[in-house]
Formats: C-alpha cells, structure tokens, sequence
C-alpha cells in the first residue's frame, strides 16, 4: 500500500525518561516518513481493562491502515513473540498477553505472529515491530497471512456490568485527570436493564444520582452529574469538583479481583451500583 503510514504509540512507560523518545527514533530510523502519534504513556501495568479502555476508543477514530502499538507490561509472558492484529480497517501490535482481545472485545478473525529474539530489550523489540509495521505498508497485508498466521493467543475479556431484576452494577473502568469516573454500563446496557423505569445510581453510602444529564453545563458548580460520555459509558462527576478523590472512589483491577476482597468497603469503592423501581 506504500503511503506515508500512521503509527499510534500507547505506553505504561511513562515520560519521566528517555524510553518513548528513543522508541520513536528506532520508528523513524526505519522509515522516517512514519506519522508517530501519541496516544498515552500512563497506561496502568497492572490495570488491563483502564488500557483498553483507552486504546479501544482510541483506534477507532483513526483512518483506515493505520498502524497501533500497544506496549503494556511487554515482559508478563515470554517476549518470545509479539501479536499483529487486523481489525475493522486497523493494524494493532501488542504483546501476547490478552490486551487485544480486551481492545477489540472478542477473539481477532486475523493473527499474525511477530517472532521476537528471546531476551531482547525493548528497544530491540520495537525495532523488530517496525521494520515488520515497515514491510506490511510496503507490501500487501495477504501477502503476510500464509507464514506468520497465528491462533493460539492469550485471551482475557472487557468486564461486564451485572444485573439482577431491580439493579445493575458496574466497574471503575477509569478516572480522569478531573477525578471523574467512568464506569463499564453503556447507555445500550443501561436502558435495556432500565425499561423506562426511573433509577439511583449510588456511589457512596448516602449519594446517589437519580438522573443523566447531558453535560457538565446542565448542573450547576459542586453538583453531581452522571452522563453517558462520548465513548458511549457511564460517567460520573462533580461539575468543577473530584468525584474520585470526594468519595474515595478507585479504578477496578484485575489483581484485585484474583485477590478476591478483602474489605467489603474497599469493594464497595471500585464499584457503582445502579437501582431501579420495581
């Protein structure tokens, strides 16, 4: 296809070092008219569902055959290999490590298997998935498929909000530099479960929100708002205060989960239950 090629980059590096600026160099010193964007360094290692969250609401708005790679916790498994991913008219590089499928939230109908010297740094890597990003925009994608075709990936799954016949509940997928908090309901989810009925969303022991508003300016200053944001999930807010620090309020992890929980107060604090009139 041979253009001058989108490369997203989305880390849990960080940019307190010299890591992302030297992954863009080992980028541009393959093919220097590669478009390197950034989409975020912050990314939690430990937090899976927050980076897909991230990267999936992402990638989506970018043009068609751009290229996305995903660098979180790069050595969890063996870095033996990376993954090569098309789907919906985008390319995704990421560790074999279960964040594709939590990006694009099934199993991918095409994988490619990016072989990776064991023992390599991770700007070795990156230079290895550049010059691979570099002959796929030469060449024809297909012409990939019959040699480095691969199925057995790791796969872990988007959580899913849980139901019961007058309430539903959802997890802290993510909270803003605001401290707004964004819970894993969509607006679909929520009226299916709501069938016209009216609602509190509760998210402390005594607070709850009992309509959606449409954005910050409906509430006035320090009230509580909940709206379903552009990325289509349930968010919750102080118009120009911090729900999060406020109410104690945490993202949802997966350690704690296989943890299982401890303190039934913490596990209160990464969830937001919403009730329904029966």
């Amino acid at each position: 296809m041979v253009t001058m090629p989108i490369v997203t980059l989305t880390s849990d590096i960080g940019l307190q070092d010299f890591v992302v600026g030297a992954i863009k160099g080992q980028l541009l010193s393959v093919n220097a008219s590669f478009n390197i964007v950034d989409i975020s360094h912050f990314l939690s290692h430990a937090n899976y569902f927050q980076a897909a969250y991230i990267c999936s609401n992402a990638i989506k708005f970018y043009p068609a055959n751009s290229f996305h790679l995903v660098l979180i916790n790069v050595f969890e498994n063996s870095n033996s290999h990376f993954l090569f991913i098309k789907h919906e008219s985008q390319f995704i590089l990421c560790p074999d490590n279960g964040i594709a499928t939590l990006i694009i939230g099934k199993m991918p109908a095409e994988v490619l298997k990016i072989p990776i010297d064991t023992g390599s740094t991770l700007l070795q890597i990156t230079h290895t998935l550049a010059r691979f990003i570099n002959a796929v925009n030469v060449q024809d994608y297909s012409a990939f498929l019959t040699t480095y075709r691969f199925k057995d990936i790791v796969e872990k799954y988007p959580l899913r909000a849980t139901t019961g016949q007058d309430w539903m509940e959802g997890q802290i997928l993510f909270i803003d530099n605001f401290e707004n908090v964004v819970v894993n309901i969509t607006f679909q989810e929520f009226e299916q479960q709501r069938r016209g009925r009216s609602f509190g969303i509760g998210f402390a022991k005594s607070d709850v929100i009992n309509k959606l508003s449409n954005n910050y300016a409906s509430v006035t200053d320090g009230d509580y708002l909940a709206w379903f944001n552009s990325a289509g999930y349930l968010e919750l807010a102080i118009n120009k205060g911090n729900m999060a620090g406020l109410f104690g309020l945490q993202n949802y992890s997966e350690k704690m989960q296989e943890l299982g929980n401890p303190s039934q107060n913490k596990w209160f604090y990464q969830t937001v239950r919403v009730y329904f009139d029966v």
